[in-house]
């Protein structure tokens, strides 16, 4: 009875609004991990986000090694089991979650600020996060999970096509391979490979940890140095190596039984330092990026009828994330909804956007700003990506105001300098795909 007035009581928390510009103050622990700390206290609650540099970019030679890693954690800690563990964190109201990506893994927790909940939950995520006992048991497990995910991806087009595309648009870089990994890597992993990824990665200088809630600055920096304080301080993880740039375009069709062809083509777009973000992300949102009232849109489905729906976004990274296009077809219409889509691009490099679309698309954006800090968990991601990539603090403040700023002249010159056509890789995964 308990958990349940306490998912409630949270829930509705959840959807009180919050200030829109958060001020985040930042300070590191006495081990050396970040933190990242915004007071709403608005909400007798706390989001508490501990985010490492251990994403699947730091593999090496076997991928799946940062998923596993980050799923075992919590599979037994301190003694405890996963039940366990789950009970813990329930019977206090507390949620935990935890993610592996690209470029990051993270942990997560949802607490009430009243002492009955928080302590006690703080003191489980701790161990979690600390002290994982790897079992055996769980690792078996969850590898057999995982080989069964990759054997099901084999019956997904859309999958299929995500990992050509991954593949061939990054070559050797790490963000080649998928976070999930492949056959050959989970099959050799073990339980040694991830104590060692965890011991490498999981250390405090590498941390970046994020609160928000009703907490004061001093409490907030009691809990962080508490919550750390057992991690080894280790170091930072090495840089990434720059991703290289296309220097052809590459075409790749695979054959598979189905009446729809499924495209995704792209190249290297930009990271979370780029220069250019604000231009690309406003161009793109009136090219791809607005939905239905994209000039994609306009061109593919409501001129042609070639498909349902078509996409295209930019995808940040630590280095150079993926510039995507997709879409997907009836197997006789592929050629043309591919010819369709490049010359779309191809256009609006050359012509760039309206006046009137730029000005639909600022409003677009900037009218739906409030919707992305409207809530303590959004504002926690928000601030542990800016953590992460070292952002200005002031970034959700200056948002709107780079948007704004954006003209056609410099959509214009960012998209002619930064995206070509010419060399791009485009995947085909259908039944006659040609």
């Amino acid at each position: 009875m308990i958990t349940k007035i306490f998912a409630l009581i949270i829930s509705l928390l959840i959807a009180a609004s919050v200030q829109a510009s958060p001020k985040i103050e930042h300070w590191q622990t006495s081990n050396g991990a970040r933190v990242y700390f915004v007071a709403a206290p608005e909400l007798a609650m706390v989001d508490v986000e501990v985010v490492f540099d251990a994403g699947s970019a730091r593999d090496g030679d076997l991928s799946g090694t940062a998923l596993l890693t980050n799923a075992m954690l919590n599979e037994g800690a301190a003694g405890l089991n996963t039940n366990q563990i789950a009970a813990e964190f329930e019977n206090v109201g507390a949620q935990f979650s935890n993610s592996s990506e690209r470029d990051m893994a993270e942990l997560s927790m949802r607490s009430l600020t009243a002492d009955f909940a928080l302590k006690p939950a703080l003191a489980t995520f701790r161990k979690v996060l600390t002290q994982p006992n790897f079992p055996a048991t769980s690792f078996e497990r969850l590898q057999k999970q995982m080989l069964i995910g990759l054997q099901a991806e084999k019956q997904s087009p859309v999958a299929i096509a995500s990992r050509a595309f991954y593949t061939n648009l990054y070559d050797k870089h790490p963000y080649a391979a998928m976070p999930s990994g492949d056959e050959s890597s989970v099959k050799k992993l073990n339980i040694a490979a991830l104590k060692a990824f965890y011991q490498q990665y999981y250390v405090a200088k590498n941390a970046i940890v994020v609160l928000v809630g009703a907490l004061t600055t001093e409490q907030a920096k009691v809990l962080a140095e508490d919550l750390i304080a057992d991690l080894p301080e280790g170091k930072v993880a090495k840089p990434l190596a720059d991703v290289a740039s296309l220097t052809s375009a590459q075409k790749i069709t695979i054959d598979y039984p189905s009446s729809q062809t499924h495209i995704v083509m792209g190249q290297p777009g930009v990271s979370r330092h780029d220069p250019d973000y604000f231009a690309l992300y406003v161009g793109n949102h009136i090219l791809g990026g607005s939905g239905l009232v994209s000039q994609l849109s306009n061109e593919i489905r409501e001129k042609r009828g070639l498909s349902y729906s078509v996409y295209s976004y930019f995808r940040p990274m630590r280095e150079l994330g993926p510039y995507q296009f997709g879409l997907q077809t009836r197997n006789d219409q592929a050629k043309e909804a591919l010819d369709v889509m490049q010359k779309t691009l191809t256009d609006f490099i050359h012509n760039g956007p309206t006046e009137e679309e730029l000005i639909a698309a600022k409003q677009n954006i900037t009218g739906g700003f409030a919707l992305r800090v409207d809530s303590n968990s959004k504002i926690a991601g928000y601030t542990a990506m800016i953590g992460f990539y070292g952002l200005p603090l002031d970034y959700l403040d200056t948002f709107n105001s780079n948007v704004n700023a954006i003209t056609i002249k410099q959509i214009q010159d960012a998209f002619t300098r930064r995206v070509h056509p010419d060399k791009i890789v485009t995947i085909l995964v259908g039944g006659q795909a040609e």
